[in-house]
């Protein structure tokens, strides 16, 4: 898997060290991390990072997988512009599948049944980085509109001003 989180923040896990029985792995990121993953997704701050995952290894190098995700973070209100902590809650199933199984330049099919199934995460060579996987998901988990609880926009004063036609209902000449 290639992706722009590891130079900040990298837990790569050998595949080989999976046996039979489900393994599991907690990730925590630490202040640094937090930061810089902070900066990269455009929030003014990550106070906490944690992924608790269950790693399943199937036949033909396919890892199942759950993720159990935590964040306590400061984002900013679309409404109000102010800044406001929340705590953020994931649960996501995944399936990590050996890039070496896909064909080139084949096509991916994707089933209509099936969007609700696991995220496929396709990697190379003998280690998955679950760091990476980790900040993905919660990137994929952020309100791109977020709002702090309880903040309501301004009802405007005047409803007339707010019609682009209450404008052109008054040039109307008066019909006799």
């Amino acid at each position: 898997m290639d992706t722009d989180f590891a130079p900040l923040f990298s837990r790569p896990m050998r595949v080989s060290g999976l046996g039979d029985q489900p393994a599991e792995r907690c990730i925590e990121a630490k202040p640094e991390e937090c930061a810089a993953l902070a900066r990269l997704f455009k929030l003014p701050a990550i106070h906490a990072l944690r992924g608790h995952f269950t790693l399943t290894h199937e036949r033909g190098g396919i890892i199942s997988g759950q993720l159990s995700l935590f964040a306590r973070l400061t984002q900013t209100c679309v409404v109000s512009l102010e800044d406001f902590d929340a705590d953020l809650r994931e649960a996501v199933d995944l399936r990590f599948v050996p890039a070496a199984t896909v064909k080139e330049g084949a096509e991916i099919e994707l089933d209509p049944e099936s969007l609700d199934g696991p995220d496929e995460i396709f990697y190379t060579g003998e280690s998955i980085d679950l760091a990476a996987v980790l900040a993905e998901q919660l990137a994929l988990a952020l309100d791109p509109y977020p709002k702090k609880p309880g903040a309501t926009l301004a009802a405007p004063e005047d409803a007339a001003v707010q019609n682009p036609f209450a404008a052109l209902a008054r040039l109307r000449k008066p019909e006799n």
